[in-house]
């Protein structure tokens, strides 16, 4: 990112930023994964951002639905083969994952602002041949799909179906004679439906359908299907494709339909890595059926990453725009202060940067136990796969949920203004709320999350040992008041102790109901309510702890040590404060230990006050990926509002065509 000079933004933020209290490149270098990242990521950014390409004609609200796509699809195509043109950048990142992480990070959502119809193709068409197929699979269709000969999406959700797989319906059947699988929809409801890229952009997809062979059903499998012709882009005889329509956001990513009428594919179209039928017709299982966890996991993983970029977008516009913002009167008489200056506004805004850490720490922690845990099973040791799918769950749905409140908080904290495009916050909201249904529904994710705990506690009371993340279930605490100080790790004691004692009254339901006639599953349901509750406590409770461990470890300078003490100090009390019930029934804290905690709150939004605009720079976020009329380096809102609004194809002639069509006719019909 280039080098700006304290004289180009305004006075406000000038001030702001001559108070700061600490080395923000220190905490950029953290977020980062170390200067040299840091480095490596502004010089992409320079070369991309850079490129007249990828700046649009107009805003895309002006465009039309095709319009948009076709805008989006164009600069995805040049994104690709600017960065396969450019070796430098390869051996910066990689070339796998660096396109990968392109699409996926900041300046990637910047480049395609609405959607990238390409970024299926590399982030689960490609992972999935190679985390499925054999090698010879693998050799022929990365090759192909890696140049673009073909172009891929994964095709899993249906109109009926989405986080509940065996529940789908498209059927592969196997025909011994032919050796061919018979891909087919059976009903509407079979109907693939939201797949990114699938709507008119890719030719081939990997669908997944129930496998059927020999007259039995050996449940979902994944096949490489073509879905258009490799030289007209015409749809296959037998196949129905289109796109979905307009959405919430996210509309130019370019979410598709798709439906088989009896589709026949080649003997050697389905993956089989892990699962094989023969030619004759002969199924082989797996090895062991969760060796397909790694790739949801990954992507699970991917979206926490993402949803703390999105945060760091939304808080960094809505605090830049609160410190040039001035409204009404603190003191009567006085000059309208900054919206900073009020404790609502910094109650609003500065949990939201601790959010940001809080994720990034936990995700990090999850990411590094994926990797190892992905080395024992390349082993055989499949025993840490239950704590992970817990662990990527849980994390996924707290992040996701946390991200897009905090998103909606930001944009409420900037009034009418945050509610215009041109803010940017409305867009940087559906995209981060899609997050909460995609890759696993949340709810669904909490009631995964809250049976890993239930087993556990039952684990626990047969002496058996548990994984590090439920050890806390191996010892039930006593209801007593637990914490002796309210240091940090007095508070994460508290949380510990909390979601203890709730796992414990979750588990006393369920027995109440079944000791009473139900079935486990129905007993199941009818505790669901508070089953995700304590998944939400236990996930809050790990990332308190992966925070504080994260802060604990991180080779800072003292400065910006206590910066980001005090960042999570209030995150552990915002906490608790918003959830007291949960602290209070438990005995981990008492009413007075709140209401000292609460005033503490106080102390620290003040504390953290004249930082904030700083906090918020160390994101070292470029204004192109901002793309915000609130949240610009330089804080000239109102300037850039104004030309922004001049700019609208509307404002390009004084009377629009509906006056003579419309209200002219109407104003001179003297009713």
């Amino acid at each position: 990112m280039a080098a700006r000079k304290e004289g180009e933004c305004c006075e406000d933020l000038r001030r702001e930023r001559a108070k700061c209290s600490f080395n923000k490149e220190e905490l950029t270098y953290l977020m980062d994964g170390g200067k040299d990242k840091t480095l490596h990521r502004r010089k992409i950014e320079d070369i991309f951002l850079a490129d007249p390409e990828f700046l649009d004609p107009i805003r895309p609200e002006y465009m039309s639905h095709e319009e948009r796509y076709n805008n989006e699809l164009r600069k995805a195509c040049h994104m690709i083969r600017k960065f396969n043109e450019n070796e430098d950048m390869q051996q910066l990142v990689g070339e796998m994952e660096g396109i990968r992480s392109l699409m996926g990070s900041g300046l990637g959502v910047a480049l395609t602002k609405d959607g990238n119809p390409l970024a299926l193709h590399f982030v689960m068409f490609l992972p999935a041949i190679l985390g499925q197929g054999t090698v010879e699979q693998q050799g022929y269709w990365m090759s192909r799909a890696w140049t673009g000969e073909i172009i891929g999406t994964y095709a899993q959700t249906e109109l009926g179906h989405g986080t509940f797989l065996r529940g789908l319906e498209t059927t592969a059947t196997y025909d011994s004679n032919t050796q061919e699988f018979i891909i087919h929809s059976p009903t509407i409801t079979a109907t693939k439906w939201w797949p990114g890229g699938l709507g008119k952009t890719v030719n081939y997809a990997v669908v997944m359908a129930q496998l059927y062979t020999q007259g039995k059903c050996h449940g979902v499998h994944p096949f490489i299907v073509q879905i258009r012709d490799e030289e007209t882009h015409q749809s296959m005889p037998g196949v129905t494709v289109g796109e979905i329509g307009p959405r919430l956001g996210m509309n130019t990513n370019d979410n598709g339909f798709l439906r088989f009428n009896q589709y026949r594919i080649p003997h050697t179209n389905m993956l089989m890595k892990h699962s094989q039928v023969l030619k004759d017709g002969t199924y082989v299982k797996p090895a062991n059926d969760k060796l397909s966890y790694g790739t949801m996991v990954f992507v699970r993983v991917a979206i926490c990453f993402d949803a703390y970029r999105q945060l760091q977008r939304a808080v960094t516009i809505a605090t830049r725009y609160s410190a040039v913002r001035h409204q009404s009167e603190l003191v009567p008489g006085e000059p309208e202060p900054q919206i900073l200056e009020y404790q609502t506004q910094q109650y609003k805004l500065l949990p939201q940067i601790a959010t940001v850490y809080g994720i990034m720490f936990a995700a990090n922690d999850v990411w590094n136990t994926y990797n190892e845990v992905t080395g024992n099973i390349s082993e055989g040791n499949l025993a840490y796969l239950p704590e992970l799918h817990a662990l990527s769950c849980g994390l996924k749905a707290l992040s996701s949920t946390d991200a897009t409140n905090g998103v909606d908080v930001c944009r409420l904290a900037c009034g009418g203004h945050g509610y215009l495009a041109t803010s940017n916050l409305p867009r940087i909201y559906t995209t981060t709320t899609a997050a909460i249904t995609y890759e696993g529904e949340n709810t669904v994710m909490w009631l995964q999350v809250a049976r890993y705990l239930i087993k556990s506690y039952h684990d626990a009371q047969k002496g058996h040992r548990l994984q590090q993340s439920v050890s806390y279930l191996t010892t039930q605490s006593a209801s007593a008041h637990a914490t002796a100080d309210l240091s940090n790790t007095a508070l994460v004691a508290a949380y510990k102790q909390a979601v203890s004692v709730m796992v414990s009254n979750a588990a006393a339901h369920l027995q109440d109901h079944i000791s009473k006639g139900a079935v486990f599953e129905k007993a199941w349901n009818s505790c669901s309510v508070y089953l995700v509750k304590c998944a939400q406590a236990h996930a809050r409770y790990y990332t308190c702890e992966k925070f504080v461990d994260g802060v604990n470890r991180a080779e800072l300078s003292e400065g910006t040590r206590t910066v980001l003490l005090r960042l999570c100090r209030l995150y552990l009390i915002y906490h608790i404060t918003i959830n007291q019930g949960d602290f209070l029934r438990s005995g981990a804290l008492t009413g007075g230990d709140i209401s000292s905690l609460e005033k503490e709150m106080a102390d620290i939004l003040a504390a953290l006050r004249p930082d904030a605009v700083s906090l918020v720079d160390s994101f070292d976020i470029h204004d192109r990926v901002l793309d915000s009329s609130l949240g610009s380096w330089d804080g000239n809102v109102y300037q850039r509002l104004y030309n922004e609004a001049l700019k609208s194809p509307m404002n390009q002639t004084d009377v629009p065509q509906g006056y003579y069509k419309y209200l002219r006719p109407l104003m001179k019909a003297n009713l």
